[in-house]
């Protein structure tokens, strides 16, 4: 393969392997940069032979981040957590390890640069995942000035974890809680469309150095998005207004189980902060947007049917809802 090489920290993730099937379409050699090569080899055939290679790296240990890094034309990172794993913590992955990633990154000559972040980042946030992805884009930008920031919105498609988690409690539970009276507002985006945004970030001039907050066509609140989901699959269930107070209780109850091993915890305190803010894109300060990169979103309502089978009560042979 001839093309140029753009290295991805966390290709094997939700948007991260949607993102290197991306720039596998459209020509780029991709260098996926995993913790453990093994168990990312279904990214492969996203390409054609030679396309894609992986390579061990972890975070942090230096080294390993160097090695990865060695001939590229692009960086890519998509490392992040949603909550705490294990040894693995906010401060240590979202900030240091995006802050290790640019450094070195820079040091060697590397200028176009993408940090994937999230909307509401916001180094003063009392969220640590919040405050941890605005420092981290701190940092990146320190290192190299003429990185791209890209913040999505909530992104959904067929492995998210948000659509399908509530799906799935909705098929053994006969209620579903709605955090704060479901009031948030959400603007979800397709993680076709992000994985779309950060390959043309990768090759457009005027990109560099800004931020694009990435977000659907349509705004929801988070009620509206759980009766469309359940509409979608067919089920009927309360939907019950939770206090952000309960909220947390709740959420500290998720964090003790999710101490256990293999344990992904329900809810968390942080998550419960997050809740307490709109999740949409901004109106001011510059922000660019989806239509700067010449890309239209799909809706929700297209997308949702294409997975939500699993959830029907007859699975494929359910009758598809008006």
């Amino acid at each position: 393969m001839t093309g140029k090489l753009a290295v991805v920290f966390g290709g094997s993730g939700f948007v991260g392997r949607n993102t290197v099937r991306e720039l596998a379409k459209r020509g780029w050699r991709v260098r996926v940069a995993v913790r453990r090569p093994h168990l990312a080899q279904f990214l492969r055939p996203m390409g054609a032979v030679g396309q894609i290679q992986l390579k061990q790296a972890n975070i942090r240990y230096p080294d390993s981040i160097a090695g990865a890094l060695t001939g590229a034309d692009a960086v890519i990172n998509l490392v992040g957590i949603l909550h705490r794993e294990g040894p693995q913590r906010f401060e240590a992955v979202q900030r240091q390890g995006a802050a290790k990633i640019a450094q070195l990154a820079g040091e060697a000559g590397v200028e176009n640069f993408v940090q994937v972040s999230s909307i509401g980042a916001d180094a003063d946030s009392d969220s640590v995942y919040a405050r941890t992805k605005g420092e981290a884009e701190i940092a990146v930008r320190e290192a190299i000035p003429s990185a791209t920031i890209i913040r999505p919105s909530i992104v959904f498609g067929q492995e998210d974890k948000f659509f399908n988690k509530f799906a799935a409690m909705a098929m053994m539970s006969p209620v579903l809680p709605l955090i704060g009276g479901g009031k948030t507002r959400f603007q979800p985006i397709y993680v076709d469309d992000v994985a779309d945004a950060i390959c043309e970030a990768l090759v457009r001039p005027e990109a560099r150095g800004r931020i694009y907050e990435l977000g659907g066509p349509r705004i929801y609140t988070f009620k509206e998005l759980l009766e469309l989901m359940l509409h979608e699959i067919g089920r009927k269930r309360a939907l019950v207004p939770v206090p952000f107070p309960i909220a947390s209780l709740i959420g500290l109850a998720g964090e003790m189980a999710g101490i256990a091993p293999f344990v992904e915890p329900p809810l968390t305190r942080d998550q419960v902060r997050l809740l307490k803010r709109d999740n949409v894109v901004g109106t001011g300060g510059g922000v660019a947007t989806l239509d700067d990169l010449d890309i239209q979103p799909h809706t929700v309502e297209a997308i949702l049917p294409t997975y939500m089978t699993p959830y029907r009560k007859y699975g494929q042979f359910a009758e598809r809802p008006a």
